[in-house]
């Protein structure tokens, strides 16, 4: 009970519906903590390329559409959450995503 407590406190302010990894370490004595990320990539490319989900088949059948802008605003929220140390790697990461789900990255 007291995990949900906390968890709602925390994330009050994220949008609602929003995908939220959480990593939660158990305590023997029946504490915890948790550290929560950032929504993962794929959501943040479908939420701005106007999309409910990739292509079926992706490299054959686009399924949107995403500014080079818009990428490099994912790569920055991201970043935290990457191990990558420049925002060009980081744009390149989310790129491959978007690829990888059929959406086409727009200059």
């Amino acid at each position: 009970m007291e995990f949900c407590k906390q968890f709602n406190d925390r994330t009050k302010e994220m949008k609602q519906g929003a995908p939220i990894p959480v990593i939660v370490s158990a305590y023997a004595d029946k504490s915890f903590s948790f550290i929560l990320k950032n929504p993962p990539v794929s959501y943040f490319v479908k939420e701005f390329a106007g999309i409910a989900s990739g292509s079926k088949v992706a490299g054959r059948a686009a399924a949107g559409r995403i500014a080079i802008d818009k990428v490099k605003e994912i790569a920055q929220i991201k970043m935290v959450d990457m191990s990558v140390d420049d925002l060009e790697s980081a744009v390149n990461m989310v790129k491959g995503t978007a690829r990888s789900m059929g959406v086409q990255v727009v200059e």
